[in-house]
Formats: C-alpha cells, sequence, structure tokens
C-alpha cells in the first residue's frame, strides 16, 4: 500500500479504522524528518495490511497542533481507532519493525478497559 497523506478532513476517519494505522508527522524542512521517509515508506511496502499515513505539519498547523505536535518527526501508532504509541524521532529500520510486531501483538481488550478506566 501507498503511504497516505492525510488532512484535517480525512484524518480522523483513517485513524479511526480498524487494524493498524501508523501516522508520520513531518514538515520539508527537517532534516530528520527526510532521513526517517524512506524507512518509513519501506515498511509500509513490507506491511500492506497497515495504513502508513504522513502528516505535513506545514500545511496542516490546525491538525498538528489538535495532535499536540511538539516535535517532529513524531510517529504515532493508532490500532482499532485508539491511539497506543506515540513518539518524538526518526525510528531505525529495526526500531520500527519492533513497534510493528509490538502494536500487532496488543491485547485489544486489554487495551479498551484500561482506556475506559483513564477516562
Amino acid at each position: 500500500m501507498s503511504v497516505l497523506n492525510l488532512t484535517m478532513k480525512t484524518f480522523e476517519e483513517v485513524v479511526s479504522r480498524d487494524g493498524v494505522v501508523l501516522v508520520d508527522w513531518w514538515a520539508s524542512w527537517c532534516g530528520p524528518c527526510h532521513r526517517f521517509a524512506p524507512v518509513f515508506e519501506q515498511a509500509g511496502k513490507r506491511h500492506p495490511d497497515i495504513v502508513f499515513g504522513k502528516v505535513d505539519t506545514e500545511a496542516e498547523q490546525d491538525l498538528a497542533i489538535a495532535a499536540r505536535i511538539s516535535s517532529i518527526p513524531t510517529l504515532m501508532a493508532f490500532r482499532d481507532g485508539i491511539l497506543v504509541f506515540s513518539q518524538p524521532g526518526a525510528f531505525p529500520p529495526a526500531a520500527l519493525e519492533e513497534l510493528i510486531t509490538a502494536v500487532r501483538g496488543l491485547d485489544m481488550e486489554q487495551v479498551r478497559s484500561e482506556t475506559t478506566a483513564q477516562h
């Protein structure tokens, strides 16, 4: 699957899907963002069952503010519509693969109950 460019109009619909959605928050002036982009795109080719999305924080400033993005690149992972991971920094390929494995292995019943308890 190719990487989706997410906007304020498409973000919520995409991240609320069932399954795993990874979102890379980036900007054109960001060196680490440019170094991480091919890692993210290659992972997208290796994992066609996962949705890979990118948000240009310059073009989508309101969305970046709403998501509380304070450093880029930031990688977010959603599973079944729930944010399960968010961390700034450019991931090396092995770390991204570990994250994908961890997100796939989550006990979503436990995640839902913990999320409910927090609210």
